[in-house]
């Protein structure tokens, strides 16, 4: 298990980068120090996102459970899901409000829908703080 390294989720943040560019959203900024360190941060609209590996947070869809030392992957799962609650409940208690995307839902067939969903959030902040 030692051996076992997170290589980060540099490759799914690149992929939303793309899709915020061609989509023309912008102000965004990457690790702004705030609790549970989030992937993109809208400062004016007080959003942040996150991007949720499939496997890591234990999507519903994709999340897969390995077969050798199970024990060990069902404790560790489970601390990252109640850590995922306390971040988003520190976060909101702060005023943000968030949004996590799924890796799965970075694939360009669900481009448009999420696109939809953060822009609806960026509106909806907007509204808020304005």
């Amino acid at each position: 298990m030692s051996r076992i390294r997170s290589r980060g989720n540099r490759g799914t943040e690149l992929a939303l980068i793309q899709y915020f560019r061609s989509h023309h959203i912008s102000r965004w900024r990457r690790h702004w120090p705030l609790v549970g360190k989030p992937d993109f941060v809208f400062p004016r609209s007080r959003l942040v996102i996150f991007v949720d590996g499939c496997f890591w947070h234990r999507c519903p869809k994709h999340g897969t459970q390995p077969t050798t030392n199970r024990k060990y992957w069902k404790k560790k799962f489970a601390r990252n899901k109640a850590r995922d609650r306390l971040v988003n409940r520190t976060l909101r208690r702060l005023g943000w409000r968030i949004v996590r995307v799924w890796q799965h839902e970075l694939k360009r067939k669900n481009e448009s829908r999420l696109m939809r969903r953060i822009q609806q959030q960026l509106q909806n902040s907007a509204r808020k703080y304005s």
